[in-house]
């Protein structure tokens, strides 16, 4: 026993000499962003602690593997209907979050898994909701496009419908007098809606605290930007408000802009408009094999050039702020509570008949929605 105490009191020493060694902060050259109407842009020289190279890790490391486990378990049946993965994109989200606070507001399209986790949400909900379980973080009655939390407005499943609600939310935080501001983010497929261009304009007459943010992966489904749009400067398609395009394949890039961007609405200069150029592995949802416009090659050079996760931790190697032993341990730990998540998503029992018509009305009036009410007794007949 005393052997083992000795070697175990070893490790331990070992084991803090060896964090005591890692560098807890390094400064790094980010790629300059392209700017519209504005006579600077976000800093190019950023300070990245270890803490925060370690949390931004394991929270991109999570959704990453979340977005594996939906794909397998859609593949198994146990996932159905709409699902679209966000793998690829991690470094927009988390980015984002790390420059904006929780008590801040977002709404985002239909690829909104992602945004579910970092605004609060947990592994098992989100994997629950997927699966239509009663633990899911909407009861089981969402699914993948409809996923809400505090703070979180969805998960919008209709093209581009999120982004007046976005104003909508901006201008309640004006009306408030907060100081607190809405991310309001759509697809480079979402951005020739027309809804769009009035809402630019509403925002820009009343000065609204909101960042409109066009996370462009290049295709529209299956249609190239190219293709779909007579201009791809996204940034600059507000006219009268400042825009910045962002390298969104790097977490520091888009952290960066993010923070230029809330400084911006926060001093009440009005909106501003952010494009991340990101990339998405998987297909626009799981009915599209996404090889059918572009090819395995393309996807296999952004992998192994640009993968956010891969970005920050060569950056985090290369700087001495981690060991590659304890990035594996993170891993570990993000896939058992992966497989946990997995487990009871599958093991959770559905929402009851009865649950059907509660949450239509927020006081629940006695009145008949297509032939029944919130007390009628209600059979299967399947």
């Amino acid at each position: 026993p005393r052997k083992l105490t000795l070697l175990f009191s070893a490790n331990m020493i070992t084991s803090a000499r060896t964090y005591a060694d890692f560098t807890t902060q390094a400064t790094f050259e980010i790629k300059k962003c392209d700017v519209f109407k504005l006579d600077e842009g976000p800093a190019t020289q950023v300070v990245l602690t270890r803490d925060e190279g370690l949390q931004y890790y394991r929270t991109m490391q999570t959704m990453r593997r979340m977005e594996l486990k939906a794909d397998q378990l859609y593949k198994q049946k146990i996932i159905r209907g709409f699902c679209h993965l966000y793998d690829g994109q991690e470094a927009c989200a988390v980015g984002i979050e790390a420059s904006i606070n929780l008590s801040d507001h977002l709404i985002t399209a239909y690829r909104a898994h992602g945004y579910t986790y970092t605004r609060g949400g947990t592994v098992k909900e989100i994997m629950a909701e997927l699966t239509g379980r009663r633990g899911g973080i909407a009861k089981g009655k969402g699914g993948s496009m409809h996923m809400y939390c505090k703070h979180f407005y969805g998960g919008n499943g209709i093209v581009g419908a999120q982004v007046p609600l976005g104003a909508g939310v901006a201008l309640a935080c004006k009306y408030q007098g907060n100081n607190e501001l809405c991310v309001c983010l759509y697809g480079d497929g979402a951005a020739n809606q027309g809804q769009i261009f009035e809402t630019y304009n509403m925002a820009a007459l009343w000065k609204l605290p909101v960042i409109f943010i066009c996370e462009n992966n290049r295709y529209g489904m299956g249609t190239s930007v190219e293709r779909a749009a007579a201009s791809t400067d996204y940034f600059k398609r507000g006219e009268f408000i400042p825009g910045l395009r962002v390298d969104g394949m790097d977490v520091l890039c888009v952290r960066e802009a993010t923070r230029f961007a809330a400084d911006h609405c926060r001093s009440g200069k009005g909106p501003i408009l952010m494009e991340l150029q990101t990339y998405r592995y998987h297909g626009h949802s799981m009915s599209d094999p996404g090889v059918s416009y572009r090819t395995r090659e393309e996807i296999q050079e952004v992998r192994s050039k640009s993968d956010p996760i891969s970005m920050l931790k060569d950056r985090m190697l290369s700087n001495n702020m981690a060991s590659v032993e304890e990035l594996k341990e993170i891993d570990v730990e993000v896939r058992k509570e992966i497989e946990d998540a997995a487990q009871f998503a599958t093991t959770d029992p559905e929402p009851p008949l009865e649950e059907l018509c509660n949450h239509i009305f927020c006081d629940m009036p006695s009145l008949e929605v297509r032939g029944t009410n919130p007390w009628a007794k209600l059979k299967s007949v399947s």
